[in-house]
């Protein structure tokens, strides 16, 4: 009888209900399948962008009033990741470390996201022959650790000798913009960008350093300006140009003092009363201009707008004058020039004014912008982009941000490894050889680390078109004769030195790169229950 009831409680599918009538639950086999379909899908939707002969994507999001408003082209794996709409968690996860590759070293964004993908791919088999995930994560720390001891060993450090490091920050630039937009003109703004950077003495500031797009002309017509540039123009009745410079930065109502206590209300029986109401709300003006002019300066930049009668009294006394100098502007320009955003200005001694050499208004392609050149920071500079049109520029933006990120970085860690594939196929050889001296079922796991990273001269040379199961045992053969430069050569599409060629790719962001993809990978592999849960019941009432 006690059998009978046993088989009774499992009737058919009833199972007991324990979550929410709509909330949904993947267990096991179909939680790591659908996290690891997830992640590899994203992986495969940016690597057709990787290398040097990648190809760009065009993201058009849903349009509500018709129009190509916010149309974006671009080849840089954080922009695409960013800006498209994932429903699947595994996914979010490698739109994350993609992310952080882009907010800590630059580039290598879309690296990140395939090598975590690659990495997925190889641990799905693996699972499949029924090895259990925590021996995979295992494994994949060992050789994760073999790698980074590897990267570090074949890095290369010219910090002491100057021309060849500034060399070095060139091929480094002209790599990252290779797989750009600009790759065509990749020498002169490769210049232009470690220019940029080079000019700071100690550890360089990317606020500093102001992108600013101007359509019309050609990418050619870019250039790097010392000092800072402000999209507004300089009030009328003013010096076009001003020498030596003391400026003031405030950020303070100019407009008339209306009175403002709300709901004043103020009755007058003549004509004569309002002129006095008017004349003293000028006083109240003049006095705040006065205090301005105790500064003894030569330059008055406000954020809010100036209206004509205190602009006036200052330009009579000889101040130039710049209004709406919107809160970027005021916060760089503060930075800059070494003063302090005024509000008050009843004592002056303690306020900290800025300086600069020359101030002037110059053309920039149809519009007039205003020039701070040789301020107190002298490392300020501005790069102007020209182009033919706006998303050709934005893209341009990304693809320098991208550079001067990577720069700033080598800066500081003066680390360079080759790139064109030879760092991954180096660290592929070491952990395959780890492999063989790591006993028990590890070693597989270890295996397939070795085989995810050379997925990625793989994807490279099959971007560009080549047939890269022969370039890649290639190289491989290349790397195993013990050569220490060798590595894809895209524009030939052979293997060859990337000393030569000058491929180089800094240290840091292959380090960040393989560190965020392991443990990306790591966390969705641990993944065995996706409970979803019930969406909320709207009722209308």
């Amino acid at each position: 009888d006690s059998k009978m009831l046993t088989t009774i409680g499992n009737v058919g599918l009833a199972t007991p209900q324990v979550l929410n009538q709509n909330a949904t639950e993947d267990k096991g086999e179909m939680a790591r399948l659908s996290s690891f379909v997830g992640a590899i899908a994203v992986a495969d939707l940016v690597k057709s962008t990787l290398g040097p002969r990648g190809m760009d994507k065009i993201l058009q999001p849903q349009s509500t009033e018709g129009g190509n408003e916010k149309m974006i082209i671009t080849n840089d794996g954080a922009t695409i990741l960013k800006n498209v709409y994932l429903d699947n968690p595994a996914a979010k996860i490698l739109v994350d470390i993609s992310k952080t590759q882009d907010s800590v070293v630059g580039d290598g964004t879309t690296t990140v996201a395939v090598l975590a993908g690659e990495l997925l791919r190889e641990a799905e088999k693996l699972v499949n022959q029924k090895i259990h995930p925590q021996i995979i994560i295992a494994g994949y720390r060992l050789a994760r650790d073999r790698a980074k001891e590897t990267l570090e060993k074949i890095s290369m450090n010219n910090k002491e000798d100057k021309v060849q490091f500034r060399q070095d920050l060139v091929n480094i630039a002209m790599t990252t913009l290779s797989s750009k937009l600009l790759t065509h003109e990749k020498e002169f703004f490769a210049n232009m960008v470690v220019d940029s950077v080079l000019r700071f003495k100690e550890g360089a500031n990317l606020e500093s350093i102001k992108v600013m797009k101007k359509v019309g002309g050609s990418l050619k017509d870019s250039f790097l300006c010392d000092g800072l540039i402000l999209e507004k123009s300089i009030s009328v009745g003013c010096e076009r140009l001003r020498k030596n410079c003391k400026i003031m930065v405030a950020n303070t109502p100019m407009d008339y003092d209306k009175i403002k206590i709300y709901g004043s209300r103020v009755k007058v029986d003549s004509m004569d009363k309002v002129s006095e109401i008017e004349n003293a709300e000028k006083d109240k003006m003049r006095k705040k201009v006065d205090k301005i002019l105790n500064h003894n300066i030569d330059v008055f930049v406000n954020r809010q707008l100036i209206y004509n009668f205190p602009e006036q009294l200052m330009v009579e006394k000889g101040v130039m004058v710049i209004e709406h100098a919107d809160f970027d502007g005021v916060e760089r320009l503060s930075s800059v020039t070494g003063a302090d955003v005024v509000s008050t200005f009843d004592n002056p001694e303690s306020v900290k004014l800025g300086h600069c050499d020359t101030i002037e208004e110059i053309m920039l392609g149809e519009d007039k912008v205003i020039r701070f050149s040789g301020c107190a920071k002298s490392e300020a500079c501005t790069i102007v982009l020209r182009g033919a049109s706006s998303h050709l520029l934005d893209e341009a933006e990304r693809s320098l941000h991208d550079a001067l990120c990577v720069i700033v970085e080598t800066v500081k860690s003066h680390k360079v490894v080759y790139g064109g594939g030879h760092s991954e196929m180096r660290l592929a050889a070491e952990v395959e050889q780890l492999s063989k001296e790591v006993k028990g079922k590890e070693a597989i796991a270890i295996e397939s680390f070795s085989k995810a990273l050379r997925q990625i001269p793989t994807i490279l040379s099959d971007n560009a078109g080549f047939d890269s199961a022969e370039l890649v045992s290639n190289l491989k053969n290349e790397i195993h004769n013990g050569s220490s430069t060798a590595g894809l050569n895209l524009d030939e599409g052979k293997v060859g030195s990337m000393k030569e060629i000058g491929v180089f790719e800094c240290f840091r962001v292959k380090d960040q790169a393989l560190t965020s993809a392991c443990e990306a990978a790591e966390m969705i592999i641990r993944v065995d229950e996706i409970i979803a849960c019930a969406p909320r019941q709207r009722t209308r009432e």
